[in-house]
């Protein structure tokens, strides 16, 4: 742990090439244009309800106006990056992460102590890479866990490393946050639940808690890695995250999403949307959907060992149900927020349709995971016809990574109900030289959004 905060307080600007750092700038875009379109959600509303009823000192902006306190304003704005699944991915072949997860914890931290848009930008740098580094090393969801457990470490690090902590300090706010949010992956499992989307929020919101209070002097179990009873006896293996490296550049690694759904659902939805437009095809017309994928995905999202996948009701069930996905796909012609609606979900087209699609593993494409997302879609049309397309991957994993001009697109089109031409453009601006502006000037406009849908 100590070698871990060492690597945080000597993280510098000089760390972040100049790539990875428009990359940097590309992915709060993008988490902006997620959390945006969150803001009307329902669980956002309860979340909303639930800091006015807490009350306490203003110090952070929530996204779509109001201030609350730090730890406060980073669940509420966690929530919204991730409500309507559109947030940035990083693969491993044990698991996964959202390094977007640590976004709304560190635009809190970094407002609360009037941190240059730069300062904020280091800070993202190295949550991002320590939160990477450690799935890479460990196979946390293949073990049972969830990924909140190295949100909490990156949290920890890029909140400890703008209040500028110690060595310490660091280390002690590191073990502190990733003692208590060692959670299960059972929270992605049927019947999915509202924390799926607020599980992370929480863990964001005690890692920056924790971090103030080792600013205080408050000690940590600072053998939570290597020591007795530590992380590496639970995992029964070494944890390399590579500190001797201090290149900040894991951005470059990750993936953007084009469609309101687990990254595991981004190929198949591509694949289905392309044979519905090359041949014409009529969701009326569709006999059955056979659709052949890596284990990992036929797992979480397909009906294996995550739960049946037969019946989703709810938005958080929707998002992680390739039969829905799939089926709102051929029927609507994309998947967006729009498709995670409570009343599109339950209605009787789509619960019709999805009820003829039959998702299965095959070895074949799960040794392409995760250096590849494969999928096999075949559309069997009741004239007799069978349609088959495969593909490796999507438009936004990193072979065909969203450039900024995409970014912007994706954005416009998910903060357009919320925020008029003019706002949009200025955060869009705003964020393109964020390295060269306060922070101030980027949260000053978030509070301008609507939180509720005005178009």
């Amino acid at each position: 742990m100590d070698r871990l905060a060492e690597f945080v307080v000597a993280a510098d600007h000089s760390h972040i090439p100049d790539h990875a750092l428009m990359l940097l700038r590309r992915n709060v875009l993008d988490s902006l244009g997620g959390a945006i379109a969150a803001l009307d959600g329902d669980t956002l509303h309860q979340i909303r309800d639930q800091i006015e009823a807490t009350g306490g000192q203003p110090q952070a902006s929530l996204i779509g106006g109001g201030r609350t306190t730090v730890d406060q304003a980073t669940l509420f704005n966690s929530v919204a990056v991730r409500y309507v699944d559109l947030l940035d991915t990083y693969l491993t072949p044990g698991g996964l992460c959202h390094p977007a997860d640590n976004f709304g914890a560190i635009l809190s931290v970094a407002e609360s102590v009037d941190a240059g848009g730069a300062d904020f930008l280091l800070a993202l740098a190295v949550s991002y890479e320590v939160q990477c580094r450690f799935s890479a090393s460990v196979p946390v969801m293949g073990r049972g866990l969830n990924h909140a457990l190295q949100l909490a470490l990156s949290v920890a690090a890029g909140s400890a490393k703008l209040l500028g902590l110690t060595t310490e300090q660091t280390a002690n706010a590191l073990a502190m946050a990733v003692a208590d949010n060692v959670s299960l992956a059972a929270i992605h499992s049927e019947p999915v639940s509202n924390w799926k989307g607020i599980s992370p929020g929480m863990t964001a919101m005690r890692a920056v808690y924790t971090t103030a209070l080792a600013q205080r002097g408050v000690t940590g179990p600072r053998g939570i890695i290597d020591g007795p009873n530590g992380l590496e006896r639970l995992f029964d293996q070494p944890i390399d995250l590579h500190l001797d490296n201090p290149t900040l550049d894991v951005v470059e690694h990750t993936y953007l999403k084009k469609f309101s759904a687990l990254i595991h659902g981004q190929t198949p939805i591509e694949t289905i949307l392309a044979l519905r437009t090359e041949h014409g095809i009529d969701y009326g017309d569709v006999a059955a959907v056979d659709v052949d994928t890596f284990q990992t995905a036929y797992d979480i999202a397909g009906g294996g060992t995550f739960g049946n996948k037969d019946n989703p009701r709810t938005k958080e069930q929707a998002d992680y149900n390739l039969k829905y996905l799939l089926a709102a796909a051929l029927i609507d012609g994309h998947v967006g927020p729009d498709q995670l609606r409570t009343e599109r979900i339950q209605s009787a087209d789509v619960q019709e349709l999805l009820r003829r699609i039959t998702i299965r593993p095959v070895q074949a494409l799960t040794d392409r995971y995760p250096k590849a997302t494969p999928a096999r879609v075949s559309i069997s049309l009741r004239d007799g016809r069978r349609l088959t397309r495969e593909q490796d991957d999507f438009e936004g994993a990193p072979g065909r990574s969203f450039g900024w001009d995409r970014t912007v697109e994706k954005f416009d089109a998910l903060a357009a109900p919320y925020s008029d031409d003019d706002l949009r453009g200025a955060i869009v601006a705003t964020v393109a030289q964020l390295d060269t502006v306060p922070l101030s000037a980027l949260t000053g406009l978030l509070v301008k959004v609507s939180p509720e849908r005005q178009s």
